[in-house]
């Protein structure tokens, strides 16, 4: 007597980042068999050259900059000459050490998720894979996309999670020496003497305020009339205010069209033919998706004008079984998305109970000093008209524990919706405002009333009061 057993559903995942990653281990919870090929390393760009990295520089530079903040609180450093005078110490970072200790971390994250996958059970081909239609993929596993060696891997599932590369520009070619992209700074053994970022995005902020803080002397050229266009405005303000009294040099409304090597260091050329000087220059002008060549259009996958990868709220593309998570999709470009698309997909590809994504309730933040968290509707959305709110506006001088710490920057920000008072929105500007806003976007996912908050009971005193404090005096009269 024959018996029939149920095949296991085959998922094939391209790319091994964070939604690629979450992808995987969505699929082996769920009892497929799953196969990853990733060509630079598990963790992926993110992991490897992208937000664990900067976020570790970050962090270099947050203790470089709470030293003499210290001095503020009454903390005096010194040590003691021949003369057994005091004498003030000289802060100094040793960048090389503090780039291998970054490139140290980032290994150590990525074989950490690598023996994850192992761990449950997931197959992991180290190699590039592109589409060979809806159901196949092939994985080149030689040194690169010219190889002769494949694998051809049948599956029921296939995900995309291919990422994005820094976008280079003709007349400013990152060389890795002089001119880099934000993936190449890893490689400096000094702190550069004078750093030009082009770029006042995320990434462009980012990295200007950590080398400012390192100690670096920074020129920061904005092609817009703010640093971080389309962030909330009051947000921008504060930190440029950070920006321009730490000395650094914020040239708006000027766009680089040329960077160019000298004999020392490099030279800016501005559209208006000004010119600046530096030592060295970070590019950070945006990134593309890694989509040319995979097999996308063959395959039938649809494509956005800017090479982005459609999908649909559970990830899902314009082909029924392939997905795409991350980077590589036409949605917000965060770790944590990706996480989130990875998962999604999985799940509605083998039939479990999934949300769609709701990109209102994510939550970003920027890792600047101070940073900026932001969840669902803006300020100028509500202002515009396309959300119906209330805007409640507390600084952070007023709370008690901000005053302890010498904060004397950031606020945090409130978005009701008219007549309920439920939480549409908010802004926080602080230290370690990534921690702080997660009450914040729980009221937002949870949909919760500003009487909700601030019944609930912060510590006193605490940063996160504030929170409770701004909640409660947008009380809704019942």
């Amino acid at each position: 007597m024959a018996f029939e057993f149920e095949r296991k559903q085959r998922i094939t995942i391209v790319g091994g980042g964070p939604g690629g990653y979450e992808a995987a281990l969505a699929g082996a919870q769920l009892g497929a068999d799953v196969t990853v090929i990733e060509r630079s390393g598990i963790g992926g760009s993110a992991v490897i050259t992208d937000v664990v990295p900067s976020k570790t520089l970050i962090a270099t530079a947050e203790a470089a900059k709470g030293i003499p903040d210290a001095v503020g609180l009454g903390v005096q450093f010194f040590t003691r000459g021949e003369d057994l005078r005091p004498h003030r110490p000289e802060v100094a970072v040793n960048l090389a050490a503090v780039n291998k200790r970054i490139l140290g971390l980032a290994r150590q994250q990525g074989e950490d998720m690598r023996s994850e996958l192992v761990r449950a059970g997931v197959t992991i081909i180290d190699g590039v894979g592109r589409l060979d239609g809806e159901h196949t993929v092939v994985a080149s596993t030689g040194t690169g996309r010219g190889s002769t060696d494949f694998d051809r891997i049948e599956a029921d599932t296939i995900v995309l999670a291919t990422g994005a590369s820094p976008r280079e520009l003709p007349t400013a070619k990152p060389d890795g020496e002089r001119i880099f992209t934000w993936t190449q700074l890893y490689t400096l053994k000094a702190l550069p003497e004078h750093l030009i970022v082009v770029g006042s995005g995320v990434t462009g902020a980012e990295f200007a305020s950590a080398y400012m803080n390192l100690g670096a002397k920074v020129t920061l050229i904005s092609s817009r009339d703010q640093v971080l266009p389309g962030e909330d405005s009051d947000a921008a303000r504060i930190l440029e205010d950070v920006f321009t009294r730490g000395g650094m040099d914020v040239m708006s409304k000027s766009r680089a069209d040329k960077v160019e090597r000298t004999d020392d260091g490099v030279l800016v050329t501005l559209s208006d033919g000004r010119t600046v000087e530096g030592s060295h220059c970070l590019m950070a002008v945006g990134s593309i998706p890694n989509t040319a060549g995979i097999g996308l259009e063959e395959a039938g996958v649809q494509l956005t004008q800017t090479g982005h990868i459609r999908v649909n709220r559970v990830a899902r593309t314009s082909v029924p079984n392939i997905y795409a998570a991350g980077d590589c999709s036409d949605v917000l470009p965060l770790a944590s998305v990706a996480f989130m698309q990875g998962r999604t997909a999985v799940f509605h590809a083998m039939g479990d109970a999934v949300n769609p994504i709701e990109l209102r309730n994510v939550t970003s933040n920027i890792f600047t000093q101070p940073e900026i968290a932001t969840v669902g509707w803006s300020q100028k959305q509500i202002e515009d008209g396309i959300a119906q709110g209330e805007i409640y506006k507390l600084p952070l001088q007023t709370n008690a524990r901000a005053k302890m710490q010498n904060i004397k920057e950031g606020f945090v920000k409130i978005f009701a919706r008219t007549g309920s008072g439920t939480v549409i929105g908010g802004v926080i500007v602080a230290p370690r405002a990534s921690e702080l806003i997660f009450p914040l976007a729980l009221a937002v996912e949870h949909r919760l009333t500003v009487d909700d908050v601030a019944k609930a009971y912060a510590v006193f005193p605490s940063l996160s009061g504030a929170i409770t404090d701004a909640a409660r005096a947008m009380h809704i009269v019942g």
